[in-house]
């Protein structure tokens, strides 16, 4: 298919027949738009010679980028369009580059628990006869599947998955939408029957200036991407989700809220067991009751923040509810990984900051009477401020705590360990992850449990700028087995 750079909107650009979109000179062909964005260390300006040498027809930037070109005395400036915001249009050109998306099509914002929620609508769906996919950390899941990059894609490469998607006839679709795909408007040219906020804590300062800009990026889905008609899901437990329920009160959004506080899907009582966790909650005034077998508080609220985007989407509320008993964990999202034979048990999760560490290690003393284990670490190249306040998290809710390295990249691991130790002094330091876990399961006795937190559903460990194959709940499950007496295999 081919449009003309007068059908993105465009003047003076009727003569251009676009064949393709591309955000990265390496993968311009013949006739391809070539958008030239600002980045975090280099503007795409910079490549713009690089993708007219491919062939690119015409090139989409800003002022900034135009300057540039110009200052690189690069040729055919005739066929350069520069926007003010040009991250924005990009969004639009591809959504109508590639037409077709799903007609259901949800989306989920949150520090934690996007992946989960998402996760569960598919399942839901799935469950009442709707071939579904979710989109987001883990990749493209259910009834079609891809390995994506980012947790919301560029606008190119999320508009061409959709565009398959929905020509594989699959009508329902739940997406992560991360703070930094909003803030860069990879989501602008979609809009969402219902969109949910499930929490809000510190992550991503690295990137956002404060914690007012981090909620103000999240806040942006219900305000820029809602269908007319559409249906904000909010979990008001927290002064975020009251603040954000205040917004779409003021803007009068259809909304749903969700908590243990007063709301309109609401969680009365919580039984745990080893195995998953029997529910109580109510909806406009009538008391329902399920059980599901997921380890941890937090999942019963991220249950019913995906049953707020089902029935905000429009499926009747029975339906949905009735289906909840059939929601199976996300990989990587305490997620139980191994076993020993003397009845300890491994779990991985995703958790990476002090909030989510807190919370999945409370949430294991409600399962388990014996004592609470954890391995974890924390990234390089990120948020430095969160570190000791994961040792903190740690040495508060764990009995044992292992520190080791997570994904260092091009920083000293030996230096990020040492910031966690000022949280938790005592904590056992043991640099290599692979043994860390080793060391981690041979301790763990009867009727405890350990948490590997950090990585969860990753195959990779980035030292430097080397991706080295590695999965936590591989090495749990070989950790175990050397622990029994029994080949690794």
């Amino acid at each position: 298919m081919e449009f003309s750079m007068e059908d993105f909107g465009f003047s003076g650009g009727s003569n251009l027949q676009i064949k393709g979109l591309a955000v990265e000179s390496g993968k311009v062909r013949e006739g391809y738009l070539f958008a030239a964005l600002a980045g975090t260390n280099t503007h795409g300006a910079n490549y713009i010679p690089q993708a007219l040498a491919r062939g690119a027809l015409a090139v989409l930037t800003d002022t900034e980028g135009k300057r540039i070109a110009q200052s690189k005395g690069v040729e055919g400036l005739d066929n350069l369009f520069v926007d003010p915001d040009p991250r924005s249009r990009l969004a639009k050109v591809s959504a109508k580059f590639f037409g077709n998306i799903p007609e259901n099509l949800v989306a989920v914002t949150g520090t934690n628990g996007k992946t989960s929620v998402a996760s569960m609508c598919r399942q839901i769906w799935e469950e009442l006869g709707h071939p579904a996919v979710n989109i987001g950390t883990i990749g493209i899941e259910g009834a079609y599947s891809a390995a994506i990059k980012h947790t919301t894609p560029d606008p190119i490469t999320l508009h061409l998955h959709l565009s398959r998607i929905s020509r594989e006839n699959i009508k329902h679709a739940s997406l992560e939408a991360s703070s930094h795909g909003l803030r860069q408007r990879r989501l602008d040219g979609l809009e969402f029957k219902a969109a949910a906020f499930t929490n809000l804590t510190r992550e991503h300062l690295d990137y956002h200036s404060s914690m007012e800009d981090y909620f103000a990026s999240k806040a942006s889905l219900f305000k820029r991407n809602l269908e007319p008609d559409g249906c904000a899901v909010i979990c008001i437990d927290s002064d975020w989700g009251k603040q954000l329920h205040s917004i779409t009160e003021k803007k009068k959004i259809r909304t749903i809220t969700v908590g243990q506080e007063p709301s309109d899907l609401k969680l009365i009582q919580q039984r745990y067991m080893k195995t998953g966790q029997e529910i109580l909650f109510e909806w406009q005034g009538r008391k329902y009751e399920t059980h599901f077998p997921l380890i941890g508080e937090f999942q019963a609220l991220n249950a019913l923040t995906a049953a707020g985007l089902i029935i905000g989407s429009g499926t009747k509320p029975d339906e949905v509810f009735n289906v909840l008993e059939k929601l199976i964990p996300v990989p990587g999202r305490m997620e139980n990984v191994a076993k020993k034979a003397n009845g300890g048990i491994v779990f991985v999760d995703y958790s990476h900051t002090p909030d989510a560490l807190e919370l999945a290690l409370k949430s294991l003393k409600h399962h388990f009477m014996g004592k609470i284990r954890v391995v974890f670490g924390a990234g390089g190249d990120r948020d430095k401020g969160k570190r000791m306040m994961m040792g903190t998290a740690a040495k508060s809710n764990a009995d044992m705590v292992y520190v080791t390295d997570d994904n260092p990249r091009t920083e000293n691991p030996a230096q990020i360990r040492k910031e966690i130790l000022k949280g938790c002094p005592q904590a056992l330091e043991i640099g290599d992850r692979s043994l860390a876990i080793m060391q981690a399961v041979h301790d763990l006795d009867t009727g405890e449990a350990l948490l590997i937190a950090g990585k969860g559903h990753e195959q990779i460990q980035i030292i430097g700028t080397t991706e080295i194959p590695f999965s936590d709940s591989e090495q749990a499950s070989i950790a175990a087995r050397v622990s029994d007496g029994k080949n690794p295999g």
